[in-house]
């Protein structure tokens, strides 16, 4: 890596361990967010309640100078609560546009199973094309903007299951399982702590530039054509899961589309460069392959009845396909 390079990394390197004074454990989930902000990929957080996934949020936006804003998803929630509307000023005899939450730089999508489908739509696009449109005008989104999402799988009363246009487009759909006793413990001591030393936080350690450089230097991470194959033969495994796998002919409806082998390589790009290094491994593409294939995943009834997981699938075809 040359010395800009150098200085870039050692400052996400800071970043994280910002984060580890905050969040304990869940080393796994702070990577995956290091990883959307080095990509400019949306992230989808799911577990039970208290988990830490809006306090993890939270802290990545706290650990850089940049604005961000967290939006509770509701049943009741209108477009123009996320967009921005166009108000009537008196005063000039015009209509004036006061920008909505989404024209930040980080967005903490809390519950985003919440929200009725015309909000999904409006969030569509702000995901994709990185602009809104209201009244017909187009407005372009800030160059760092990024959705965190959170969803609960437990509570289902009032949610909308999100359409599978919107989930391709998360980078990555992470799940968050319990800490152990241990980490809980650990967990216990520090909240004491904070309470005894209520403004101990330390302030944001980079800055939306460096955040932007570090984004044009994992675009450079090299990769071998060998592992770029070995990517598409996992992904192009999903939608004919019988040929590596016969015995689970079937099982899956709709496999991953080509937004997830585009999606791998770039999370595979950060998740070297957080490891030091200006080339992709396979361990660094059979380390994120579950997070980009999840949620692009429709299995099918006969599955279900078995009780094999989208995981379980995952699992058996990367061991089923050589390693390169």
């Amino acid at each position: 890596m040359s010395d800009q390079t150098n200085d870039t990394h050692s400052s996400f390197l800071h970043l994280k361990d910002y984060l580890q004074t905050i969040i304990v454990g869940q080393s796994s989930l702070l990577d995956r967010l290091m990883i959307g902000l080095l990509t400019a990929g949306h992230i989808l957080l799911e577990g039970p309640p208290g988990l830490a996934k809006t306090t993890a949020v939270n802290a990545l936006a706290g650990g850089v100078h940049a604005s961000a804003q967290r939006i509770q998803f509701t049943p009741d929630l209108m477009p123009g609560d996320l967009t921005g509307s166009e108000i009537y000023d008196a005063n000039k005899g015009e209509f004036r546009f006061v920008a909505g939450p989404l024209f930040h730089d980080i967005i903490l999508a809390d519950e985003i199973n919440r929200a009725p489908p015309k909000v999904q739509s409006a969030l569509l696009e702000a995901m994709q094309e990185h602009q809104v449109t209201v009244n017909g005008i187009t407005r372009n989104l800030p160059d760092l903007f990024l959705v965190m999402a959170t969803q609960n799988p437990l509570e289902q009363t009032g949610t909308y299951p999100l359409p599978e246009a919107q989930l391709d487009r998360f980078l990555l759909h992470v799940v968050i399982d319990y800490p152990t006793a241990e980490e809980e413990w650990l967990i216990l001591q520090r909240d004491k702590q904070r309470h005894k030393n209520p403004d101990g936080q330390a302030p944001a350690v980079i800055t939306r530039e460096m955040v932007l450089a570090a984004r044009e230097q994992v675009n450079r991470i090299h990769i071998e054509e060998i592992i770029e194959r070995y990517i598409i033969d996992v992904v192009t495994a999903t939608r004919d899961i019988g040929r590596v796998i016969p015995e689970w002919d079937g099982f899956i409806d709709i496999g991953a589309s080509p937004r997830a082998t585009l999606a791998a390589v770039r999370a595979a790009g950060a998740h070297a460069y957080l490891q030091g290094r200006d080339f992709i491994t396979p361990d660094d593409v059979i380390e994120i392959l579950p997070d980009t294939l999840r949620h692009r995943l429709i299995l099918s009834y006969s599955a279900e009845t078995q009780r094999i997981s989208k995981d379980m699938i995952i699992k058996k075809i990367i061991e089923s396909i050589d390693m390169p």
